[in-house]
């Protein structure tokens, strides 16, 4: 068989810890090509997976050399490059938020139906074993009647972690557009919808800057969610929970408490209403602390999909929706009023 001929467009963390070494490590997938507007990571980055650099990502999208690409560049980018390479007829694997607006998360949805090629957005939380199992227990209706949710996903910010420490495009309005809503709410927004499995219609949302002295983002966010059946519940979204990383998320429901990646042993405890607990001890969740799973499933998932020519898992469409929710945070921090999605 042919190997998929895959370029990754960014060589910032998001590439270098989760895009490339999966790609690397996918037998179906030949690394082609990698490409950065900085040209010495561009080629630091290409020298270490053998692969040719590019600092024009329109360059490198009509050079005939590759079949599919990662877009892992700042957030403002995500939607012009996507939709020059769906527009070259190549497959598109989108970090989130796909996009800055509706309206650019609209136009890389008609590209992909206009090029007859595959866009998928990153959002890896679905992919997680806990988060898998529990929408099985809800489906089922072990879980009964959902009463109530909440989801946190903090940690000390991109600082840390990013290629270019406070530096970061992260931390800049015109390149990030939004801070930890859109880093890490958008994640949980997306896993919510999928786990209840029905749409978040209404937002209020508090967005502040409490810690990031120099950033112009948001980092700190909590908003209170209500879903077409009409459960509330909250989300927090953070890069001033200094000490540790929390991504937990709890669901309140009629038969039972599910407890997601809220204990250090068990990735989830189901609290049954008739007193008894079960514990999944499911290995831990995808993380950038030691021990974090190295495997997102994103990669191969997106390559899955091509190769045997089937529906991506999160197409732009989902995308869209779990950004709609972002917008309206922001929407309804500024106007101060409670938004329809």
């Amino acid at each position: 068989m042919t190997k998929l001929k895959v370029a990754v467009i960014g060589c910032g963390s998001i590439a270098q810890h989760r895009h490339l070494p999966e790609y690397a490590s996918n037998k179906n997938v030949q690394l082609v090509a990698v490409c950065d507007i900085v040209e010495a990571r561009a080629n630091e980055v290409a020298e270490k997976y053998g692969v040719k650099a590019f600092t024009d990502y329109k360059e490198l999208v009509k050079s005939g050399e590759i079949d599919a690409v990662s877009v892992c560049s700042p957030n403002y980018l995500h939607a012009p490059i996507s939709i020059e390479a769906l527009s070259n007829g190549l497959h598109v694997l989108c970090e989130k938020p796909m996009a800055t607006s509706q309206e650019e998360a609209e136009a890389m949805i008609q590209a992909a139906e206009k090029s007859g090629k595959k866009l998928m957005i990153a959002h890896n939380q679905r992919f997680v074993r806990s988060h898998q199992i529990a929408r099985k227990l809800i489906e089922n209706g072990e879980v009964g009647k959902i009463y109530s949710f909440r989801t946190a996903f903090g940690h000390p910010g991109p600082e840390g972690w990013s290629v270019d420490g406070k530096n970061s495009w992260f931390f800049e309005k015109d390149k990030a557009f939004i801070g930890a809503m859109g880093d890490l709410g958008v994640h949980k927004t997306d896993l919510l919808r999928y786990l209840l499995g029905e749409e978040i219609v209404e937002v209020g949302a508090f967005v502040e800057t409490s810690s990031k002295e120099f950033a112009d983002v948001d980092d700190t966010a909590v908003c209170v969610l209500k879903t077409e059946s009409g459960t509330i519940g909250t989300l927090a979204a953070s890069w001033s929970f200094t000490a540790s990383e929390d991504n937990s998320t709890i669901i309140y429901g009629e038969k039972a408490t599910l407890r997601l990646e809220d204990n250090p042993t068990y990735s989830l405890v189901a609290q049954y209403t008739n007193g008894e607990v079960v514990n999944y001890e499911l290995g831990k969740i995808q993380s950038n602390d030691n021990g974090g799973q190295k495997n997102t499933h994103v990669i191969e998932e997106f390559v899955g999909a091509i190769v045997e020519d089937r529906d991506v898992p999160i197409s732009g469409t989902e995308g869209m929706k779990s950004l709609a929710v972002i917008l309206a945070a922001l929407k309804s921090n500024d106007t101060k009023t409670i938004v329809r999605v």
